[in-house]
């Protein structure tokens, strides 16, 4: 049973979020809150498995309600989903680990969703022979990028990537049947994903190392990275040791 609190300031957005909550056995609502002080004060004391949280409460934002719980060493932490009517707050819902973003008006389809992705990450909790549940250790580096595409907001599992282009002011990610270009640097993006999984093979590209089928040389001196896509990406020189390294280890 995920048990739940619901923290918006808008009575018939509460009232709507516990009617599609109902088609949802496994949560189990505990409480509502129409306040920052209110959902803090719950938070601690029922702790919630679950706070749905609206962004824009009358006297802190939901950034500023989660950033007051997260230094709360009395009490843990619950997971957060993020409710709004605006698109705009997506890269910050990532940044303080949101599990999911519901913009307003969500379906049932999308909040079945966002209760899907809370069982999931409560499935790899670890478990203590004391029998207390803690949350497991968070890595550095990210494991899902939110960005806007075509209208979209994704938010997409960087295990999903195949491999990453700049292209001038931008960077091209390939994922599954679809790229998507974001404004960004390609060194501000290697330092966000794990090393052990993300290999840059040149000063344009990066590749995840799950889709290397293998190394080509080429007989000028050159080398290309193949995938299991098909794919094929240069590797310049003055990245192929890092390659090798990981092949002779």
């Amino acid at each position: 049973m995920i048990r739940a609190v619901i923290a918006d300031d808008e009575v018939l957005a509460r009232q709507k979020l516990r009617m599609l909550l109902r088609h949802e056995p496994e949560v189990e609502i505990v409480g509502e809150c129409a306040s920052a002080a209110e959902t803090i004060q719950l938070v601690r004391a029922a702790g919630p498995d679950l706070l749905f949280l609206d962004i824009r409460m009358p006297d802190m934002d939901g950034f500023d309600i989660a950033g007051s719980l997260s230094v709360d060493q009395r009490s843990v932490l619950p997971q957060i989903v993020l409710t709004t009517a605006y698109d705009q707050y997506a890269v910050r819902a990532f940044e303080i680990h949101a599990v999911d973003y519901l913009l307003k008006p969500f379906t049932l389809e999308r909040l079945r969703t966002a209760v899907q992705r809370v069982s999931d990450r409560a499935a790899l909790a670890v478990t203590r022979p004391t029998g207390q549940t803690f949350a497991p250790n968070i890595s550095p580096y990210t494991t899902r990028m939110v960005f806007k595409s075509r209208g979209r907001i994704l938010f997409l599992p960087v295990e999903e990537i195949r491999w990453i282009t700049a292209e001038e002011n931008y960077v091209r990610i390939h994922a599954g049947n679809e790229a998507h270009l974001l404004r960004n640097t390609m060194t501000r993006l290697e330092t966000r994903l794990d090393p052990a999984i993300f290999l840059r093979v040149h000063r344009s590209s990066i590749v995840n190392l799950h889709y290397v089928k293998e190394v080509k040389n080429e007989a000028d001196g050159e080398s290309l990275v193949l995938l299991t896509s098909g794919e094929s990406i240069a590797m310049s020189r003055s990245y192929r040791s890092r390659i090798y390294k990981l092949l002779h280890r």
